[in-house]
């Protein structure tokens, strides 16, 4: 079980799109058995099972079917596969999903050896430290990993400007003004990064699409129903959670052929010096 448990850790979200609504999943199939975890993104459940239960579900669901449990686990993977890594092959199986109390029934059609053949997994709420494990961790682990690369970049463009400096000091200009760039001001960008973060603008995009459809009087749709309506908002308004660049103007029409790279015209070249000399 073990084995499991560690081969779940390591497998990717993804959007599970089923009939009625849509929700995150992840699976870890083997011959030995399989583990689920399913979420709407208010509440996660979990199914970890070995090839003994799976062979007495088989049987009280499957009365006409013989095989070894490694055959229906691996058939399982087969219907699962398509939906989770979104491979152009669809999955040959109709999913249904049932909400009984505090648990998640995941019903599965299809068929094998030309037989019908029924699976239903019997996923429970998950316990805090396995939510933790799974969603909370990697998350605040990617955020850190995210702002670490944002003072990478931002190292980058400041030794960028460093080198723009000593091109302009050897006596090099732009061959073209409006491609003409203010020096990046490190700290002032790092403090804004800060304090408006990528989670603060995710929160406060969400607040405002309450607010805006309260004001409009339409009902607000709840995110178990459709989880992915605020991934596909924040996608539409990308703008909205990073800072603005400013961007160069385009070149007006009429100029010649194929843009080329910006030649800066030297006219004296001056011993380069060290960036601490």
């Amino acid at each position: 079980m073990e084995k499991l448990e560690q081969g779940l850790l390591m497998q990717p979200w993804a959007w599970l799109q089923l009939a009625e609504n849509s929700l995150l999943a992840k699976a870890y199939i083997t011959k030995q058995g399989y583990a689920l975890l399913v979420s709407d993104l208010q509440q996660v459940w979990h199914e970890q099972v070995d090839a003994c239960v799976v062979s007495q579900r088989a049987k009280e669901l499957n009365k006409r079917l013989t095989a070894p449990p490694a055959a229906f686990l691996c058939h399982l993977d087969d219907l699962l596969r398509p939906l989770l890594k979104d491979t152009a092959c669809p999955s040959k199986a109709t999913f249904v999903c049932d909400r009984v109390a505090e648990a998640l029934i995941l019903r599965v059609r299809s068929e094998l050896s030309g037989l019908p053949f029924y699976w239903n997994f019997h996923c429970t709420l998950a316990s805090p430290s396995l939510v933790s494990q799974h969603l909370i961790r990697p998350l605040m682990g990617m955020s850190l990993a995210l702002q670490c690369q944002v003072r990478e970049l931002a190292t980058v463009l400041r030794m960028k400007d460093l080198e723009i400096q000593d091109y302009q000091e050897s006596g090099a200009v732009l061959s073209r003004d409006r491609l003409k760039t203010e020096p990046f001001e490190e700290n002032s960008f790092l403090e804004q990064f800060m304090v408006e973060n990528l989670y603060m603008a995710v929160t406060r995009q969400e607040i405002q699409g309450r607010q805006n459809h309260q004001g409009t009087g339409d009902p607000q749709p709840s995110s178990s129903a459709s989880p992915q309506g605020t991934e596909n908002q924040l996608l539409n308004q990308p703008e909205e959670l990073a800072p603005s660049l400013p961007v160069p103007e385009k070149e007006p029409p009429g100029t010649s052929g194929p843009m080329h790279r910006p030649q800066l015209s030297k006219v004296k070249r001056k011993k380069l010096r060290g960036l601490f000399s």
